[in-house]
């Protein structure tokens, strides 16, 4: 399967926003009920869900939806 670089540099960057909010609030760095650990979470989930389409790949698509879902829910009941 050959991923052309724009997408996997897309994918990285959504790997990234997921990675730093965890780590950042393993290390207490960031606070879980704040809006931007919740953007971040969103963001990087959307990008790999929507990576996950094409070709398609169903437990990624299952993982990333539900990662995005539960995301805004968190940002919306912080609000």
């Amino acid at each position: 399967m050959n991923i052309s670089f724009a997408r996997q540099a897309f994918s990285f960057l959504g790997a990234m926003m997921i990675l730093v909010a965890y780590i950042g609030h393993q290390m207490k760095w960031m606070d879980a009920r704040r809006a931007a650990y919740n953007i971040l979470n969103i963001a990087g989930s959307a990008i790999l869900a929507y990576i996950a389409f094409r070709p398609f790949q169903l437990g990624f698509v299952v993982l990333e939806g539900t990662w995005v879902l539960v995301s805004v829910y968190a940002l919306l009941r912080g609000a």
